[in-house]
């Protein structure tokens, strides 16, 4: 076991770090396409108000737990109040179940980098390419591992020298990449009609709805209610300004989001003729769409394979404190040291994935609630565990413990400028607005919403 708990070198690594488990693959195909089906640049604006209030409540609080106890969430929560350990647990099942499907996610994009560098653009933009590779028994299996090691490798290496370093270095690349292929896309026939649809705001969109899908995508976009936040929370100095520390994350964040819309939305407006359905949903459009959209580009093998590298930066980093924050429970809970946890953790799972992976293939006779494996571990992680690990958090903070064991820990470094609507955010607001989402979520993935 060891004697000192890893920590951050600097708050900018923790900001990066943070900023790179929340930057993933929700930033880049969920958001686009929830954008274009809730009305473009109504959504944004409802989403980017409900990033600076609802996600920044629910962010800050699981940062300041993290940091207060230095334990992740299935510790945190016991060491707080033994009564209410289970919300720990409840949340330590979160990324328990998204982390293998996530990696199998995370080979396709290995995959796609691999065909886009060797000049299979063509290839790619057939409709039944996809479809052709992820029914196949051997090859998505050979690049789940493929990306599950890159994942591992860095976690094996620790906190400061594995996670911190490869987020320095990854997420300005991030950055930098998705300006430049934006800046791309813009000047794509077409291309303006994308824009005008994204970011002017169309009230007449406003619904109900709209409001909970955005709500819905933050904890995507932030990586809330999986014990990500509290476990890198607990990596946090205490000397760092951890309200600064959090806006920074969030913003970095957003404007990942922000500009995946404005790369992805008007390129594909361009291509399809101003369609905004023709964005697709999930894997359709990073894995059909996209590549159609590529092949119509000059040198779009050079700007496809630009593309992928971004998303797997991005699915890296995702994936990163995925399986940091179970190799962090493991430690915390039966004291297994960092490499043997790795080690042991990783071959789980593979053992877990595979069966996940031939779910469209061989196995795809198993489909629990008529859909594929992978689309109901998603469901059943995303859908109903992450609001209700959020919820049972903001009652816990907002009325047992009290809001003021946040503010606290937050005011150690410095004032709390949020703190006055922070407490009504987490004991009224934030608690409703996530039984909306859970109720919302449920009746749509069951198809009895339809928008």
């Amino acid at each position: 076991m060891e004697k000192k708990r890893s920590n951050f070198s600097s708050k900018l690594g923790f900001v990066l770090a943070a900023a790179g488990s929340a930057v993933g693959l929700g930033n880049l195909w969920r958001f686009p396409y929830l954008a274009a089906k809730y009305g473009g640049g109504i959504f944004l604006l409802v989403y980017l108000v409900l990033a600076i209030t609802f996600g920044f409540a629910l962010m800050i609080t699981e940062v300041a737990i993290g940091r207060k106890t230095r334990l992740s969430a299935i510790g945190a929560f016991k060491k707080l109040d033994k009564k209410f350990g289970f919300i720990g647990i409840v949340a330590s099942l979160v990324p328990v179940i998204i982390v293998p499907y996530y990696c199998i996610i995370g080979g396709w994009v290995t995959k796609y980098l691999g065909v886009f560098l060797t000049g299979g653009a063509k290839a790619a933009s057939a409709d039944d390419y996809f479809t052709g590779f992820i029914t196949k028994p051997g090859e998505p299996l050979i690049w789940f591992v493929v990306f599950l090691l890159l994942t591992a490798g860095v976690v094996l290496v620790g906190v400061q020298k594995g996670i911190e370093k490869a987020s320095k270095i990854i997420m300005p690349c991030l950055l930098v990449l998705t300006i430049g292929i934006t800046v791309y896309g813009l000047f794509q026939p077409g291309a303006m009609d994308g824009v005008l649809y994204y970011l002017k705001p169309d009230f007449s969109r406003l619904s109900g709805t709209t409001v909970l899908a955005a709500m819905g995508q933050l904890f995507y976009s932030m990586s809330l209610a999986m014990g990500i936040m509290i476990t890198y929370g607990s990596y946090m100095q205490t000397e760092d300004h951890l309200e600064s520390s959090v806006r920074q994350i969030e913003i970095f964040d957003t404007v990942i989001a922000f500009l995946a819309g404005l790369m992805i939305i008007p390129a594909v407006f361009a291509f399809s003729g101003g369609d905004a359905a023709a964005l697709g949903k999930g894997p359709s459009l990073m894995f059909v769409t996209l590549p159609k959209v590529f092949d119509s580009m000059a040198f779009g093998n050079v700007i496809g394979a630009v593309f992928f590298i971004m998303v797997l930066f991005a699915a890296l980093t995702s994936a990163i404190s995925l399986l940091e924050t179970v190799v962090s429970i493991i430690h915390d809970k039966w004291g297994i040291e960092r490499r043997k946890g790795t080690v042991i953790i990783t071959l789980l799972i593979m053992l877990v994935g595979a069966p996940i992976s031939l779910g469209f293939g061989v196995l795809d006779f198993i489909a629990p609630l008529g859909m594929s494996l992978l689309d109901f571990f998603d469901f059943i992680s995303n859908s109903i565990l992450m609001p209700i690990v959020a919820f049972l958090t903001c009652i816990f903070v907002g009325f047992v413990m009290k809001p003021k064991i946040i503010t606290d820990e937050v005011e150690k470094n410095g004032k709390f400028k949020a703190k006055g609507y922070y407490s009504v955010i987490i004991k009224f607001i934030a608690p409703v607005c996530l039984i909306a989402i859970l109720v919302f979520s449920i009746l749509e993935a069951l198809g009895m919403i339809v928008v």
